[in-house]
């Protein structure tokens, strides 16, 4: 499963960092004295730009782009990291948020990098995750700072947990959060079994971006790990079309969603439906469907679909969620 674009941020270059005034060379080799310390050993790691030799101990990593907030759910402390909106920073837990705002910010959440503040900071690794166009534009000049390691949007959730993993050195942390997240699904097999198998589900939601008037069915996201690897009955685009969750559907759509026995919906932390939701909960057709009226609407809490820490929280909130069920109780 690849990082839903409706919840990561693109993170395109701007023209304004290739033009940007930074002398490189200086910054390259800078810690040659530490050829004999561990941090100094290297091993491959592969990525998008190929077997990429990085520190075996890295000890001021750099996050751009996507790959800021996977680095610090594993543990990971970075030294610098690209601006992570502010929903985002409110769904992160405290000890999480504390490690983001100890980094310096090297670039906003529009994608604009500060190169010359990112060689200030004298990394031994920096970690990517943006547009492959914009990798072909300044990938030479990250590498020129230190080793890099990019993958791209398309990257599945679950190979860039790994991926961060190893190049990051928070291996630990990940085989924690495998564990956590093989027994959750396992748990929600075993609890919900019977109603997994004969219930068709559907999806909704809407996001800040949403034209007014409009939702979407969500078939990638949180949604996706609910189908692939808990084996809810979801729709789910044909295969070579874009996702469901593309295609803005109108309020007067909300009447099809009663072919379906339950409807998942966003809620926050607090159980209530995030604000973007809130407009098609408050419409009559919404109130007059069968699953609404008869308690089969479930709220479900998902801070993320990028890392394993965000998606084990989203399956305990589905858990909880399909226990309410009638009949479950």
């Amino acid at each position: 499963m690849s990082n839903t674009p409706l919840t990561r941020r693109g993170t395109a270059l701007a023209a304004a960092l290739l033009s940007a005034s930074l002398l490189l060379t200086a910054c390259g080799g800078g810690d040659g004295e530490d050829a004999g310390d561990k941090a100094a050993e290297t091993h491959g790691v592969k990525a998008v730009n190929g077997t990429v030799q990085v520190p075996v101990a890295p000890r001021r990593i750099v996050t751009i782009g996507n790959t800021g907030l996977p680095f610090i759910d594993l543990g990971g402390k970075p030294v610098g990291v690209t601006k992570a909106s502010a929903s985002d920073l409110a769904l992160l837990p405290k000890e999480q948020k504390t490690a983001y705002e100890a980094a310096e910010v090297i670039g906003d959440d529009g994608g604009e990098v500060d190169l010359e503040k990112l060689a200030g900071l004298k990394p031994d690794l920096i970690l990517v995750q943006f547009h492959t166009n914009d990798w072909d534009k300044v990938g030479k000049q990250l590498e020129a700072i230190a080793p890099t390691v990019y993958w791209g949007l398309d990257t599945e959730w679950k190979t860039f947990a790994e991926a961060i993993a190893e190049a990051g050195n928070v291996t630990d942390s990940l085989s924690r959060q495998k564990a956590q997240f093989q027994e959750k699904v396992a748990k929600i097999k075993k609890a919900h079994g019977e109603t997994l198998k004969g219930t068709s589900f559907v999806d909704v939601s809407r996001g800040t971006w949403s034209d007014p008037g409009t939702f979407y069915i969500a078939d990638i996201g949180c949604s996706e790990i609910a189908r692939d690897d808990l084996g809810l009955d979801l729709p789910e685009a044909a295969e070579g079309k874009d996702p469901l969750a593309y295609e803005s559907l109108p309020f007067e759509r909300i009447g099809t969603l009663s072919a379906y026995d339950v409807i998942t919906y966003p809620v926050g932390a607090d159980g209530r439906p995030t604000e973007p939701f809130v407009p098609v909960t408050e419409t009559n057709t919404w109130k007059a469907l069968p699953a609404v009226s008869s308690g089969r609407a479930l709220g479900v809490f998902c801070p993320g679909n990028n890392s394993y820490g965000p998606v084990n929280r989203y399956l305990d909130s589905l858990d909880s969620a399909l226990a309410t069920l009638p009949g479950r109780r």
